[in-house]
């Protein structure tokens, strides 16, 4: 489905990432905590952007879009980190503040020897992030806004949100939008408002669960297609995906690729079917897009390094291997 904007040649951007900026320190393999006082040595630890705004719009840069951020960081080493890495990447940092007042958001990343992941957050600047501090100026700019790890944005979270949405539709812009895990048990509250100014909404699968209480997919994703998303594409790991809309319903396998690291996996499954819909693809053709976006990911340390160019994620959706589904 092609972007709906009439003025597309005019615009300034491809896409606008708008949401969650996180600074993440990224150890591995650690499949035990130390002891109390004591300290341990590991392999590897590295320090990556992260965040789902970042990660989304690294993973279209990489693909050849045009892409900025709209979000807030700290004036604080982090911050400075942040901003220097996206701008190395050719992501435009207008929209991103630097706010005195806070610090950057951060996470510690243990990465198990399985690929699996555990988090400790600080949500930091992105618990300040407010409607007022987006650049609307940039999103009229852009042909798709993507709100990106909703349910981290407290104060944006809900009408706010809705609100910024409406007006980037409102503008002929293509809205989409991802969410991360909700400690605070808010889920469907926080997100209701926005799904009805929401083209495509891509969630993870135990997220959207969350959401809906429904269990599965199908059930899952017609939940939030009668909420009033478009388009609904649920990221399900190594059973791979499944979208949905009022229409068709499709379920593809993901790639079987060499694990290293699966986080930003989801941020990059947004971004290859982001790009699928900014191309004007097909809904499988974009899933398959998506499913390889993904999987590349998991292959390096950290949310970005995995990612790839469009050439190379086409050949992986193309002539990769499929893993069984389930």
């Amino acid at each position: 489905m092609p972007c709906p904007c009439e003025d597309v040649e005019t615009r300034m951007f491809d896409a606008i990432c708008l949401g969650i900026l996180v600074a993440d320190a990224v150890a591995r393999p650690i499949d035990s905590w130390p002891e109390r006082g004591r300290l341990v040595l590991v392999p590897d630890m590295q320090l990556h952007t992260g965040g789902c705004a970042g990660n989304t719009a690294v993973g279209l840069a990489r693909m050849g879009f045009s892409v900025g951020i709209i979000g807030k960081v700290g004036a604080d080493g982090f911050g400075d980190f942040y901003l220097r890495a996206m701008q190395r990447e050719k992501v435009d940092t207008t929209g991103i503040i630097a706010d005195p007042s806070c610090h950057t958001s951060a996470t510690m990343v243990i990465v198990h020897s399985d690929g699996e992941r555990s988090f400790i957050h600080y949500l930091g600047a992105n618990a300040e992030l407010r409607a007022e501090d987006a650049n609307m100026g940039l999103v009229r700019k852009a042909r798709l806004l993507h709100v990106a790890g909703a349910l981290l944005t407290p104060a944006l979270d809900g009408e706010p949100c809705a609100g910024i949405l409406r007006e980037a539709k409102a503008a002929g812009v293509t809205t989409a939008m991802d969410t991360a895990w909700d400690s605070t048990g808010r889920w469907m509250k926080a997100v209701a408002p926005c799904l009805p100014h929401v083209d495509y909404f891509v969630p993870s699968v135990e997220e959207a669960r969350m959401m809906t209480g429904r269990k599965e997919p199908r059930e899952v994703a017609q939940a939030l297609l009668e909420a009033g998303a478009g388009t609904v594409a649920l990221k399900m790991g190594t059973s791979g995906c499944y979208v949905r809309t009022r229409e068709r319903e499709i379920r593809l396998p993901a790639y079987r690729v060499a694990t290293v690291d699966a986080t930003g996996a989801g941020d990059a499954f947004a971004a290859g079917f982001l790009a699928g819909v900014l191309l004007g693809w097909d809904l499988e053709r974009t899933a398959k897009l998506a499913n390889a976006a993904g999987g590349l990911c998991t292959t390096a340390m950290g949310c970005t390094a995995g990612l790839r160019s469009l050439k190379e994620t086409q050949e992986l959706a193309e002539r990769g291997e499929a893993l069984p589904m389930d």
